[in-house]
């Protein structure tokens, strides 16, 4: 079975133990505690990673460091259970699986803005609800910049990509002279 599968299996279990508790939002902000912990501290890189200590080793040394961090029990027992499965190592991949749970859960929607120059605040807010009330959903933006659009933008919702940028209208415009 591959990773990302098993990732969203412990995701979903970890869904469902939030929604039974009624603390998922609580379960989303220690989870990401716990990830970022993980990515500062290269001592528990190594740990993760090594395959010549044993699981129940891991659970012992991970358990102590996230009651040190003031950790939930409820996901002290979840990353019990995921280290001593021997899947610890797939902890980005399950707090990745976990948000996009959580966020289809809250209707919540991601969508990648491209434009040549930053939008301010007012701009990405008005295009925010824009794009809400076309989707339904609530949208969470995010920013990038390519100069080479000249000007205007590229929105990626989903599947949908909705190009407003200078430079896939010239593109059209190329296009449609061509075919003449």
């Amino acid at each position: 079975m591959s990773n990302r599968l098993v990732a969203n299996r412990y995701a979903k279990a970890l869904v469902e133990i939030g929604d039974l508790h009624g603390d998922l939002l609580v379960l989303q902000h220690e989870l990401s505690e716990v990830v970022t912990l993980v990515r500062g501290n290269a001592d528990l890189q190594r740990l993760i990673a090594n395959p010549l200590v044993l699981p129940t080793q891991k659970a012992y040394v991970f358990d102590a460091v996230m009651r040190q961090a003031g950790i939930s029990m409820t996901l002290g027992n979840f990353f019990k259970v995921v280290t001593e499965g021997g899947r610890l190592g797939l902890i980005y991949e399950i707090e990745q699986a976990f948000n996009a749970l959580v966020d289809l859960k809250a209707g919540v929607v991601e969508a990648t803005v491209v434009s040549a120059t930053p939008l301010s605040d007012p701009q990405a807010k008005q295009l925010a609800a824009n794009l809400g009330r076309r989707t339904g959903k609530s949208i969470r933006l995010i920013q990038k910049q390519d100069p080479g659009l000249i000007g205007g933008l590229k929105v990626q919702v989903g599947s949908t990509v909705i190009d407003a940028s200078l430079q896939g209208q010239l593109h059209q415009l190329k296009t449609q002279l061509l075919s003449v």
